[in-house]
């Protein structure tokens, strides 16, 4: 069992900057990390994985460049600092637990999930 619980989120005019968090507990040895979103009247979105060693990144095309997903497993603790925010950003972010490897950016390919923190980007 992996328990995760996000902070962070909160409003923010675009072009500014959150950091989201994600604190894990249970057993997270070896388990690979996803951030999700999902805006209203959409589908959950895949946003960035990171491996369990943190050596292999991936992000969805609309966040290269802007977003950054590290972890720091001393703490148990996964990040998403999110730059030059924009209106479309806007959407619950939801941290999730899966294989460390391949890359699975399907919500189906996690087991775990947080309760999802809301990012509003004002324009």
């Amino acid at each position: 069992q992996v328990q995760l619980v996000e902070s962070g989120g909160g409003l923010v005019q675009a072009g500014g900057s959150l950091r989201l968090s994600c604190a894990a507990s249970g057993r997270t040895f070896g388990v690979g990390m996803g951030w999700f979103r999902q805006a209203p009247g959409k589908e959950r979105e895949f946003v960035a994985h990171i491996s369990w060693g943190g050596g292999s990144t991936y992000y969805t095309d609309s966040v290269k460049g802007r977003f950054t997903i590290s972890r720091d497993n001393a703490k148990n603790t996964v990040y998403l600092q999110m730059n030059s925010l924009k209106p479309e950003d806007t959407a619950v972010y939801y941290c999730a637990a899966g294989p460390s490897t391949p890359v699975n950016t399907a919500p189906g390919g996690y087991r775990y999930w947080g309760q999802g923190t809301q990012v509003t980007v004002s324009s």
